[in-house]
């Protein structure tokens, strides 16, 4: 088995960066989901709310000190970042502390989103991943994504619809969902698989345009209903790193 693609989002619902490595710490990459996006009632935004923000390029340093936006317009937005009053954000049940984000950033996806819009940067690095530090990592196969094409009778199926941290091939499809409760070597790094990624709508919309275009929902539940998980509709795996290290694409992955 070996990575294929490594993909990760420095803004939550904005666009994916890809990218040839990264360095795994024990909260993840450090760069990925260190900003996210709160409405004026300070609920937690992502692509059910704002899929038009996919079409957002978004790039960030290591410590988050610095943002650049990208729109479709090709207009860019970039600075350093500037941090305002602290705030607090419900993760699906979890308390996530952060900064609001001052300047023009949030000013620019709100027009793009028809909506008010805040920016946040998290405090610590991880808790803007939705499970915290222990979800940090997570990964999907090529034979997962095959044979969903199969299901739903799509030539392919762009993987970048699951926002998965790692692509990786060798291994059959749903492969992966063996490795739960499992150490898995990646890389340099090894990582403890927690438990399979349940899905909702985000994934049915075109990762270039936000717009729903592929019922995943419907072709999850009609070949993988029988799958025994306390996550619905469960395509992908998710957990946290044990051992930091580098992982590159062509990089070998074991299970342990």
């Amino acid at each position: 088995m070996v990575v294929t693609s490594i993909s990760y989002a420095p803004v939550k619902g904005l666009g994916l960066v890809r990218v040839d490595e990264v360095e795994l710490e024990r909260t993840g990459v450090r760069e990925n989901r260190r900003f996210h996006l709160i409405d004026d009632d300070g609920r937690l935004i992502n692509g059910k709310f704002a899929g038009t923000l996919v079409q957002v390029a978004a790039a960030t340093d290591r410590d988050g000190e610095s943002l650049s936006l990208r729109f479709p317009d090709g207009s860019v937005h970039d600075g350093a970042v500037t941090l305002g009053d602290a705030v607090e954000t419900n993760f699906y049940g979890r308390p996530v502390a952060g900064r609001l984000v001052d300047g023009a950033f949030a000013e620019a996806l709100s027009q793009l989103a028809g909506r008010p819009l805040r920016l946040v940067r998290v405090d610590e690095p991880g808790d803007g991943s939705d499970r915290g530090v222990d979800g940090t990592i997570s990964a999907l196969s090529r034979g997962s994504l095959e044979a969903m094409a199969d299901e739903a009778g799509e030539g392919s199926v762009d993987g970048r619809r699951f926002r998965m941290l790692f692509e990786v091939d060798g291994i059959a499809p749903h492969g992966e969902d063996g490795w739960a409760g499992r150490r898995v070597a990646i890389g340099d790094a090894i990582v403890r698989v927690n438990g399979l990624v349940g899905r909702c709508a985000v994934t049915s919309q075109n990762p270039d345009t936000g717009v729903p275009d592929l019922s995943t929902l419907r072709v999850i539940r009609k070949y993988r209903s029988a799958i025994e998980t306390d996550e619905p509709l469960p395509f992908g795996v998710w957990g946290g790193v044990e051992v930091p290290g580098v992982v590159r694409i062509g990089d070998a992955v074991e299970a342990l």
